[in-house]
């Protein structure tokens, strides 16, 4: 089992969880829905920040139009949680942080930066 900063990946309901922090949210949301404070709840949400890079389209033999091969692949940001909050209408997005790493500062950003969507670290 790969540990990441020293989380382990742990099962619980049958439903896999990077790390005991993120669990316990997970039950505190699942709460809050079911007391009706938020609804929608769902879990590893992922958005787009930078679409994949393709080498120019090309017209085969036989007049078609393909594809260019993949030069880089998507970047993503997976949010561990996305609700909406009942009280302010808002769409809430949340990251259960331990350790901010320079990959997720950066993913961040793009999250404000592309989509207007700051990141709620719990």
């Amino acid at each position: 089992m790969m540990l990441k900063y020293r989380n382990r990946k742990i099962v619980r309901d049958g439903e896999q969880f990077d790390s005991m922090r993120e669990y316990r949210r997970w039950c505190e949301l699942r709460l809050l829905e079911q007391a009706g404070d938020i609804m929608d709840l769902t879990r590893q949400v992922p958005y787009e920040l930078i679409p994949t890079q393709r080498e120019p389209y090309t017209v085969g033999p036989k007049g078609g139009i393909r594809q260019g091969k993949v030069i880089e692949r998507p970047v993503e940001y997976i949010a561990d949680f996305v609700y909406l909050d009942r009280r302010t209408g808002e769409t809430v997005v949340e990251d259960a942080k331990g350790m901010r790493t320079k990959d997720y500062v950066i993913k961040r950003k793009l999250m404000l930066y592309i989509h207007h969507i700051r990141i709620r670290e719990v």
